[in-house]
């Protein structure tokens, strides 16, 4: 019987690794660990997978950098969910001969997600629910902003934007639109006001919604500066990644008030720290990067990895993803 080969299950939070897919077809011929919390100091990770020749990771909660990469001589396989994963060093992986696969999605789990933040953030629904659980004696708190006629600002018009817009017309909203690459033509395809720069969509909006991939360019795009320019009544929204603005100066605006609130889902560093300054303030909305999660996607994302898994151990590796696609 040949040797068993092991597998390191990543960031199962949830635990759902397992109950959302069949692992029948390859379990006979796996050892599988699982692993619910993320660990980001690279020393006691590395110790931790030095014995897996498979890793499924769970989108980009844990980062294999180019020297994670170089401490893991056993590692053959990743299994990313997900069809990109930029948390991964794909050049690095290619060049040490470790292949790493991705997987489809099910449902529209982060479109429904940034408008459940848009609304739970503008008509302050967790901390009314907060206060009803604690029996305040103040029955209502908060006058819930409206959303018609408001103006959604979109930094970012790609498939989640311009889908994010349609939404948006539903509440009789105007939207408005700017990225680095935004032209007149592809707003007014999606359906979009064209803003000429980054201000003039950050001073006409009501509600500023991010919706760009991270990369070196992209890097904290959102500034200090750009939250001074908010109107004090707006509501900053971030549901792609914490690290496309300042964290710092969005805790500062917050903070002093110079902008009304904020939704995040992403952060810089995830899990969100127990001491973490957002925590403690009472004009932000706060969810654990769910904006993908959902039992659709997770369905998608384990029955694919599992089928990842399988036709690798055939030798005829699938969904195989390479730095060229990123």
């Amino acid at each position: 019987m040949a040797d068993l080969i092991r597998v390191a299950i990543l960031d199962d939070y949830q635990h759902v690794a397992f109950a959302m897919a069949d692992w029948s077809p390859v379990r006979d011929k796996l050892i599988i660990d699982v692993f619910d919390d993320t660990i980001h100091d690279e020393d006691a990770l590395a110790k931790r997978l030095l014995p897996y020749t498979i890793i499924c990771a769970m989108r980009e909660r844990t980062k294999f950098s180019a020297s994670l990469l170089d401490r893991l001589p056993n590692l053959k396989f990743i299994a990313t969910t997900g069809r990109v994963n930029r948390g991964i060093d794909l050049e690095h992986a290619e060049r040490r001969g470790v292949v790493v696969s991705g997987t489809g999605f099910g449902g529209n789990s982060t479109l429904e997600h940034i408008w459940a933040l848009i609304l739970a953030t503008v008509r302050h629904i967790a901390i009314e629910d907060r206060n009803v659980k604690a029996g305040k004696a103040l029955w209502q708190s908060h006058i819930p902003v409206g959303l018609s006629g408001k103006t959604l600002g979109l930094i970012g018009v790609g498939h989640l934007g311009s889908s994010t817009a349609k939404i948006a017309k539903a509440f009789n909203m105007q939207v408005v639109g700017w990225s680095p690459n935004l032209t007149q033509e592809r707003a007014d395809a999606a359906g979009v006001q064209f803003a000429a720069s980054k201000e003039e969509l950050i001073r006409s909006s009501d509600i500023v919604s991010i919706h760009m991939v991270l990369s070196p360019a992209t890097r904290h795009m959102i500034t200090a500066e750009d939250f001074s320019q908010m109107r004090q009544s707006a509501f900053f929204i971030n549901t792609s990644r914490g690290p496309l603005v300042d964290e710092a100066a969005l805790v500062d605006a917050l903070t002093r008030k110079t902008i009304s609130g904020a939704g995040l889902d992403v952060f810089d560093l995830e899990p969100l720290p127990s001491d973490h300054p957002l925590r403690r303030l009472g004009n932000v909305t706060l969810t654990p990067h769910t904006g993908y999660v959902s039992d659709d996607n997770y369905k998608a994302f384990w029955s694919h990895t599992v089928e990842n898994i399988e036709a690798f151990l055939q030798g005829k590796p699938k969904r195989a993803l390479s730095n060229s696609k990123l």
